[in-house]
């Protein structure tokens, strides 16, 4: 089957610049000296398809984005929506789409539009009521129904809505609230551990958290006769911060939380969290759910988004194929099987690197270590400096994705914004793009250019470049042209993707130990010649719907799981040359230890 183009997460997206000025008091406690972060922010997306084109709503954007075909998006600014209202949420009711998003102190007003390309958004009822994260639902008989909540005290709400002025028609009904005690994915944290604060500054931090999980983004979608709501958890500054989901037979409940949860989580990779999303279909009839993936490097709302094939299997669970969620994917031009492994595999983890010049701290090999995280630094501002990678060897190769990151950008101050307590923010309308040069050679020596976007202001922050065909390639070349606001070029991550010139890995077999009822402890025999292993989960034998990439180890301490469920576990092997499926076994709830691991043929 054809495709209409390939992607890579995080999207490509032209994400608008932050001005976030930190002011160093909340509520009278001095925290540390005020300080000024300029970085590129996108989260919370609501993709949605109206009259044959997606429509993407992320925060902080001052507008959206539109796409024919999930591959190339183009940016449209809007000065009728509100700029510093969290959360859009866009829907289609009744033929239009309706876009809201968040307010806390003030009722929050819904805005309208029949064609957002050739006109703009128009306020049409002012709102009754503040809320945060919320989410439209038109159901099949018309009834039009409200979803929000971003707390970690008080649950998600819904409730039913007039569809023209979107006034309550009743009171609302509490419908998720965390429970960290069943779900362990819900429990805050890196990996799901909570911090023990080691500073005064730490310290004083922790006096303003309650240390309990955010409940939050909700998301409604109605398959057949069964309604699924969707909720966040536990924040969006941690690799684990993901979707889950409960279902009941009416859009108002009473709902059952689904031991599939959660069916939306990326904890490992280049880029992690695949938290507060949206899930959609296209014309073919595949499902997609849109998500937040984190950087919270410059700043905790340091953010992008990414798309993920989703779907219901024969028994109506709800899932979503992060396997591999930050390689390179068809977007497929008819029907498509959603659990396709990706085309290419990663040809440039720990690829030796070299630059032009480096910073301290941001030496060339943070550019090919698989981690968005952490980036190669220009030692200069000027365009002409670069980065470069050998793969060792000649490899056919099929994508190369340029990630580029925020550092030390030092920009003009934006001229509007808002006091949100804490800090200062503002959005650039005005925008600046990253251009650059992708070379690629056989022998180092002659250099073919594959992407030169320097003089165009065309933007790229994680562009992918697509060699159609493919190329037999050693040597992988980044050089910059201008940079928003004349910043350093900072890459963090030159990724390669193809056919390794080797056999995949070979398989392995993995122990895994219930520690206790949230916590699994999985080892594995190191396999030779595997880049990474990809651990697959699930609440069934043959629905391992669950993943995380990882590298440079082989145990995992699975913190994710739900009580009183029984799971099933498999690690995969990959390098360049493939991926060696591994052995299931099974990891019985409340078993002896270590017996209840069973082999599944």
């Amino acid at each position: 089957m054809d495709d209409l183009g390939h992607y890579c997460n995080p999207l490509d997206l032209a994400y608008r610049y932050q001005d976030l000025r930190f002011k160093g008091v909340v509520q009278g406690v001095v925290f540390g000296e005020p300080r000024r972060s300029v970085h590129r922010e996108g989260a919370d997306p609501s993709v949605v398809r109206f009259r044959n084109r997606f429509y993407l709503f992320a925060s902080m954007s001052r507008g959206f984005w539109h796409s024919a075909d999930l591959v190339d998006w183009e940016y449209r600014a809007s000065e009728a929506l509100p700029a510093y209202d969290y959360a859009p949420d866009a829907r289609v009711i009744d033929g239009a789409l309706i876009v809201c998003a968040s307010k806390k102190d003030a009722p929050c007003p819904f805005f309208r539009s029949e064609d957002p390309l050739t006109g703009d958004f128009t306020e049409v009822a002012p709102g009754t009521f503040p809320f945060w994260d919320p989410n439209l639902f038109q159901d099949e008989d018309g009834k039009v129904f409200l979803y929000w909540g971003c707390s970690s005290t008080v649950p998600v709400r819904g409730v039913q809505v007039d569809p023209e002025s979107f006034t309550p028609l009743g009171e609302p009904v509490d419908l998720v609230a965390a429970d960290t005690t069943a779900r362990g994915w819900e429990r805050t944290g890196e990996d799901h551990v909570k911090a023990v604060p080691r500073t005064e500054l730490e310290r004083k931090i922790a006096q303003f958290q309650s240390g309990e999980p955010y409940i939050e983004g909700a998301w409604m979608t109605r398959r057949g006769d069964t309604y699924y709501l969707q909720y966040a958890a536990p924040g969006t500054q941690w690799n684990t911060y993901a979707d889950g989901y409960f279902t009941s037979p009416s859009p108002l409940g009473p709902f059952a939380y689904s031991p599939h949860s959660p069916f939306s989580s990326k904890p490992g990779g280049f880029a992690t969290g695949a938290g507060h999303g949206s899930t959609f279909q296209d014309a073919h009839g595949n499902w997609w759910h849109a998500a937040t993936m984190r950087i919270s490097v410059n700043d905790p709302f340091e953010r992008r988004v990414g798309i993920f094939p989703a779907g219901f299997d024969a028994d109506g669970v709800l899932f979503c194929n992060q396997h591999f969620g930050d390689y390179p994917r068809p977007v497929p031009a008819g029907s498509a099987d959603p659990w396709a492994d990706p085309p290419w595999m990663l040809l440039s983890y720990r690829a030796e690197a070299t630059a032009s010049s480096s910073l301290a701290g941001h030496g060339p090999a943070l550019a090919a270590d698989e981690d968005i995280r952490t980036w190669w630094a220009a030692g200069s501002r000027e365009p002409g400096e670069w980065v470069s990678l050998d793969l060792g060897a000649t490899q056919r190769v099929h994508a190369i994705q340029v990630n580029l990151a925020a550092h030390g950008v030092d920009a003009p101050e934006c001229p509007d914004g808002v006091d949100v307590g804490h800090s200062w923010r503002g959005v650039f309308a005005e925008h600046q793009a990253a251009e650059f040069l992708v070379e690629v050679s056989a022998d180092g020596a002659a250099w073919e250019a594959v992407r030169d976007t320097r003089g165009t202001g065309e933007d790229g922050p994680h562009a992918l470049v697509v060699l159609e065909g493919g190329r037999q390639v050693r040597h992988v070349r980044v050089t910059a042209g201008r940079q928003p606001f004349d910043a350093v070029f900072a890459v963090s991550g030159l990724r390669v993707f193809g056919i390794g010139g080797g056999p995949a890995p070979e398989p392995v077999a993995v122990t895994a130990v219930r520690t206790d009822d949230l916590t699994a402890r999985l080892d594995w025999p190191e396999s030779p010649g595997a880049d990474g292993y990809n651990v697959r989960y699930g609440a069934h034998p043959e629905k391992l719907y669950q993943s995380r990439l990882v590298h440079g180890r082989n145990e995992l301490e699975l913190r994710t799981l739900n009580a009183d469920t029984d799971y099933w576990v498999a690690v995969d092997a990959f390098n360049g040359g493939g991926i060696a499926p591994g052995t299931t076994v099974r990891v019985v709830t409340n078993g002896p230890q270590p017996e209840n691991v069973v082999a599944i043929d």
